[in-house]
């Protein structure tokens, strides 16, 4: 049965049908109400019950599940696996599905403020959201409404802007020297030297490289196309220098990498600085060399100019031999 009440300035419908959990909404208008809660009770009545008992299924579930199915065909399968585990293991996590509503994100979004930054959260709440769109969508479990579809997303947060300063490529590539693994110092600086993902870097083929034209190939990139980008002389010359003792020109795994870079920017006493930002030094390196926007993107592979411009960070203090030349 569905019911409509007036409560203060705003109108209540209220729809109950036995088998689902019940739903609630406000609206300003009463027809409005009438509308959504005589909808809803009709589709509800003509929609078959899922033969899979869904009273105890906890979100949990479905985020393994998509985890399984959906995440782990697609490139950045590995990290979304991480981030949906990371929140099945939440308290949202252990609560039953039919019993979810906007009010339980709402509160999952406020907790989460509290411990990473806008854009974290935002991610989060959007991946969440997926997970319902193909569990209303593909799975069948009997669940009409997305409890995520209608929550306000944190503000992302402004784009980095974070370069390398002073003598901070010069340390780490000393420090980076001192490590176990042969390979880091020279990843490090061939990410400046190309703007690379380190993805594109670790995937890598001797194959794919062309030492007399100085041009790298590049397969199945992030964006999903081929590139062909040219290499500078210091990056010919860091390729040069390797012993090519594997099928990959730098045979080394993604987490060896990461831990690495790690220690190799903590002995280093470097505050703030990623991986990642690494391309964004070398792009903003690329502007200041004189490269024309098309140049520029052909390098980074950027489609998207608004996107390439989110990587420019110049420095004004390396415009001023430019400045010299012209006046």
């Amino acid at each position: 049965m569905s019911c409509v009440r007036k409560r203060g300035n705003s109108w209540n419908a209220q729809v109950r049908v036995s088998g689902w959990r019940s739903f609630t909404k406000s609206f300003n208008k009463k027809s409005d109400a009438i509308t959504w809660s005589s909808k809803l009770e009709h589709q509800l009545r003509n929609t078959s019950l899922p033969e899979e008992n869904i009273q105890n299924l906890k979100l949990s579930y479905l985020m393994n599940r998509y985890a399984e199915e959906v995440s782990s065909k697609i490139k950045s399968g590995i990290t979304e696996q991480c981030q949906l585990r990371l929140i099945s293991k939440r308290w949202i996590g252990d609560c039953k599905v039919v019993n979810l509503t906007k009010h339980h994100f709402e509160q999952y979004k406020e907790d989460r403020l509290k411990e990473v930054k806008s854009g974290t959260v935002k991610a989060e709440l959007t991946l969440i959201q997926r997970v319902f769109k193909t569990t209303i969508k593909e799975w069948g479990y009997g669940i009409l409404v997305n409890p995520v579809a209608n929550i306000e997303l944190p503000k992302s947060a402004k784009p980095r802007t974070r370069r390398l300063v002073s003598n901070e490529l010069s340390v780490l590539i000393s420090n980076a020297e001192k490590q176990k693994n042969k390979y880091i110092s020279t990843i490090i600086q061939f990410a400046v030297e190309t703007g690379m993902r380190r993805s594109e870097i670790l995937k890598l083929t001797w194959n794919d490289v062309n030492l007399d034209t100085g041009i790298a190939s590049l397969y199945d990139t992030k964006n999903g196309d081929d590139r062909r980008i040219p290499l500078t002389k210091t990056a010919i010359q860091l390729l040069s220098n390797l012993t090519q003792s594997s099928e990959f020109v730098f045979p080394i795994s993604a987490n060896c990498l990461r831990l690495a870079w790690e220690r190799c920017r903590n002995k280093s006493n470097i505050k703030g600085l990623r991986f990642h930002d690494l391309r964004h030094e070398s792009v903003s390196r690329f502007f200041e060399m004189g490269l024309s926007v098309p140049e520029v993107a052909l390098i980074s592979g950027h489609k998207d100019v608004r996107q390439l411009f989110r990587y420019i960070h110049l420095k004004p203090e390396n415009l001023i031999a430019k400045y010299s030349s012209i006046f």
